[in-house]
């Protein structure tokens, strides 16, 4: 029997940062304000409470320091809830009013944190029995552990001593529910989808007295050709359709999807490149499904087995948990017990406790290494990606991300060995990066010793603390009494010691190689600091691979044979298990038959797949450092970061990646949408801006013409927007750059977005700006600097109007923020590529100075599209260099006429905007 609960207030600080100082809430109520240096020893000493420690250490200029956070409460009490990381986001979170100032934020997060402790009792008190004993039982053994939060939560569930005491607490496994086998799926049907009833299947998910839309039917009905039975095999029907931003394409080509997949009896498949858009996706279709029971059978959202939970991780992480480890692990069982589905990249697990706990804690339980042991696995019938898996099979839209499509179809299918037959790639533009990540090959040291650990498991002083099983543990149970797959094993675990070892970087760099691989990647490194042009900077470093040092191909020579050794005895271990499945057909069980088939194929997709394509790079070395084929591009590179060496090696691109990615993914398809709002080049010719489009998507490598559709924007671009080029700012000077941002984001009032074409130009800006936007009340966010990852850090300029986001590429492209939350780009320069050896052999061949351009276009095409998202709003791009050429002009759209003028009127016009849209 649990004592009657009580709130406990911790009796400690709260301490809320600013740029240039914080304030404190002591006990007794009392407010300071202290400088930036007094508030980093204040924190050092008094152990505060706060929110997101990790970015509050790096505001006060520390690397960590004890405190209390507010975000562990908010997971154990809410698991599988997000709130935005800040005093502001918990206080709408938890109906609290909105913070005006520092001390108001300190004052918030003590509120919120008497708010969940009375809900945390209320509601375990209204649990089942079975559920208030594992909360109980999970907060006594964090409180054990010292968990900071501990009295505070025995106090609000009412437990006093052990009585909260319980051995199973941690077991979540024998809690969640098992998965069920089902029948195989019958191959889909060939029903087609008419225009006529996907206009039809649109109008009735809009709904009555919805926004007439013409220009989204007809992108639904051109959509919907992809949906037509397939003529010839390799013929794919392949839609490309551009729809500007505002044509509703998301609906537009659920609607035929939707139908084709009740019509057929199988799912179609939804690619997108980024998480904001797997989200909005999944919100769109609960217009396909308002049940939300029948969108939980039949909407499944699929990623690769790294991004999920791994239960028998967990249960390792759990039998060694020690008592700092406590908090963590209470903390992960919470969320295991709550999470949907166990996606723990984008899913419902907040990316935010991963920074506030650290990655071995929280994402250090997924599978990143590709170690599972398949129905070996005791948790097996209660594995999320297992579950996942066999949802897929049955749903009628799978929702996924291009990397995963396209590794699984380079792989020969997904982890049943089945290919979707309708597919839907939205952000086309993003199609041909992703090809290329997925279709190029890396011989690095990094890559080599990775795996090296998946056949030799942890060595060294790893294996104490490290999860990781290898090829043996996994293995060794299987190969039963057959001598020849004892001895295959053997030989590939003694074989595999010719990989880099641990400590592999340190002994390359001192001239002390420990095996062939080492000895490689030794005298490459030396190659690259001898040619690179400037070797004694800090960012990576690359070159050619022609005209070798001398013994380079020696050693390639050596390497390759020693991959040989390798390769061998693994090509035997499988063939011996696979001829099992053959003679003892009668007697294996269907989860035995299931995971040999997986060990199987993880032999040959994490190690034999790469050491071939790695024979193939070594042999080119060998034979003098030439590309062995012209359609591939070779180089080395020593990759570092803030001058610091760590990894170097060899890499091979596709000179065009889009080729194997319409041999192995689309042409085996029936049918393939490739869309998005930047889908064409800008060059003012239409034929050569479909054709750039077609060559982006690698429609020009199939036998069949595509259907080219256009959909125009709905918005007044040229009313509602503007395009200016400051021409009196020199890029080349940070101080000159930095006070335009500075003016350009204090007259648009907040809700401006800083892009950067490199990183050291972006901290260079937030050094000189930081101080000034606070001192006017607009809270500033920056890439790569606050120590959140980049999904939080838009979310939360989302939702705070009058902040402002500095950022890269990856903001560039993954901002969706409608209304006043951003109404103001500002681009440092003219954001042109990378003139590394890549893009060298790219712009060769795709046109040299136009291709330059057509890239150039298409970023700043995408970034100008993160400006407008809805009708009403407003807003203004700003590129801070004269020397962008009229050429580039159509990268905006028609009407949008960029103009040049000095930084004054830019600065007025800004201002002008602001009064605009308060006005609207």
């Amino acid at each position: 029997m649990s004592a009657p609960s009580r709130i406990l207030l911790p009796h400690v600080p709260v301490l809320v940062a600013g740029i240039r100082g914080a304030v404190a809430l002591e006990p007794d109520g009392e407010f300071r304000r202290l400088s930036r240096s007094e508030a980093a020893r204040y924190a050092r000493n008094e152990s505060p409470l706060v929110c997101h420690g990790p970015a509050v250490a790096a505001r006060l200029g520390l690397d960590d320091f004890l405190r209390l956070d507010i975000l562990e409460l908010f997971a154990f009490v809410r698991p599988a809830r997000f709130c935005l990381p800040t005093p502001r986001g918990l206080a709408d979170a938890m109906g609290l009013p909105h913070p005006a100032d520092l001390e108001d934020e300190a004052e918030a997060l003590m509120n919120a944190v008497r708010r969940l402790l009375e809900e945390l009792s209320s509601r375990t008190n209204a649990d089942t029995a079975a559920k208030a004993v594992d909360t109980r039982g999970l907060a006594w053994m964090m409180a054990r552990g010292g968990w900071g939060w501990g009295n505070a939560v025995l106090a609000a569930l009412g437990v006093q001593g052990d009585s909260g005491r319980g051995g199973g607490a941690l077991r979540v496994w024998d809690r969640l529910p098992e998965w069920s086998e089902y029948a195989p799926e019958p191959p889909p049907g060939n029903i087609p989808v008419d225009p006529t009833e996907t206009r039809q299947r649109l109008a009735q998910m809009l709904g009555e007295g919805a926004e007439q839309r013409p220009t989204q039917a007809d992108y639904a009905s051109a959509v919907s050709r992809a949906f037509l039975p397939r003529e010839a095999e390799g013929q794919p029907h392949l839609v490309l359709a551009e729809a500007g931003t505002g044509t509703g394409k998301t609906l537009g080509y659920i609607a035929p999807a939707g139908l084709w997949a009740e019509k057929n009896g199988a799912p179609v498949w939804i690619s997108t490149h980024t998480r904001n858009l797997q989200r909005q996706l999944d919100g769109e279709l609960d217009r396909l499904f308002p049940n939300a029971g029948d969108k939980a059978r039949k909407v499944v959202i699929r990623k690769g087995r790294e991004n999920y939970a791994c239960l028998l991780n967990y249960e390792e992480m759990v039998s060694r948990n020690r008592n700092q480890d406590a908090p963590a692990v209470g903390l992960m069982a919470r969320w295991l017990l709550a999470t949907r589905d166990g996606d723990m990249v984008g899913g419902d697990f907040p990316g935010w406790l991963t920074e506030v706990l650290g990655r071995a804690r929280t994402l250090g339980i997924a599978d990143r290494r590709g170690e599972c042991i398949f129905s070996a696995c005791p948790h097996y019938r209660k594995c999320f990606i297992e579950r996942a898996v066999r949802r897929a099979r049955r749903a009628d839209i799978v929702v996924a991300n291009h990397a995963l499509v396209m590794i699984q179809a380079a792989l020969g299918g997904l982890d049943d060995g089945a290919q979707p037959t309708r597919l839907v790639f939205d952000e086309g533009h993003h199609v041909f990066d992703a090809a290329d990540a997925a279709f190029s090959a890396h011989l690095t040291g990094l890559e080599a010793a990775e795996v090296r650990r998946w056949i030799l498991g942890p060595e060294g002083e790893a294996v104490s603390r490290s999860r990781a099983r290898g090829l043996h543990r996994r293995a060794e149970d299987l190969v039963g009494g057959s001598e020849e797959a004892i001895a295959a094993l053997d030989g590939a675990l003694a074989a595999a010691r010719a990989l880099p070892g641990p400590g592999w970087m340190v002994r390359i760099s001192e001239g002390e190689p420990q095996g062939p691989a080492e000895a490689f990647l030794g005298l490459l490194r030396r190659q690259v600091y001898a040619r690179a042009a400037h070797p004694d900077s800090p960012y990576s470093l690359e070159t050619e691979t022609t005209a070798p040092l001398e013994g380079l191909p020696e050693a390639a020579g050596a390497l390759a044979a020693a991959l040989g050794r390798i390769a061998l005895p693994l090509q035997v271990l499988s063939k011996s298990l696979s001829a099992l499945l053959d003679d003892e057909a009668a007697e294996l069980e269907s989860a035995t038959r299931s995971r040999i088939e997986g060990i199987c194929r993880s032999i040959e997709r994490r190690v034999l797949m790469p050491l071939a394509g790695w024979k193939g790079m070594l042999d080119g070395v060998v034979q003098g450092g030439g590309v062995v084929e012209r359609q591939y591009i070779d180089w080395f590179s020593v990759d570092r970061i803030d001058g610091r060496d760590y990894d170097a090696g060899m890499h091979r691109h596709w000179i065009d990646p889009t080729r194997p990615f319409a041999k192995a993914v689309v042409e085996p398809a029936h049918g393939v949408v490739i869309t998005s709002a930047t889908l064409k080049d800008g060059s003012g010719d239409v034929e050569t801006d479909w054709r750039a489009a077609e060559r982006r998507t690698g429609a020009l490598h199939l036998d069949s013409d595509p259907l080219r559709a256009e959909v125009a924007s709905p918005f007044d671009y040229p009313t509602r927007t503007k395009v200016l080029i400051v021409t009196d700012v020199r890029k080349d000077d940070m101080d000159q750059v930095g006070a335009a941002y500075r003016e350009l984001f204090l007259a648009a009032n907040g809700g401006a977005l800083g892009l950067f074409t490199a990183i050291s130009r972006l901290k260079a800006v937030h050094k000189r700006i930081s101080a000034p936007l606070e001192d006017a009340g607009l809270p500033l966010l920056a890439q790569h600097l606050d120590n959140m990852d980049t999904s939080t850090l838009v979310d939360i300029f989302r939702a705070e109007e009058h902040s402002c986001l500095l950022g890269t590429d990856a903001v560039r492209d993954g901002v969706d923020v409608p209304g006043r939350s951003l109404h103001l780009i500002v681009f440092d320069r003219v954001p042109w590529p990378r003139p590394d050896i890549l893009h060298k052999a790219r712009r060769a061949e795709f046109g040299g100075r136009a291709y330059d351009d057509m890239i150039t276009r298409l970023r700043l095409k995408q970034a100008f599209g993160r400006l407008v998202r809805r009708a009403d709003d407003r807003g203004v791009f700003v590129l801070l260099d004269p020397m962008m050429p009229s050429r580039l002009f159509g990268a905006f759209p028609p009407g949008v006429e960029p103009v040049k003028v000095g930084l004054a009127e830019a600065v007025r016009q800004c201002r002008q905007l602001l009064a605009a849209t308060a006005d609207a």
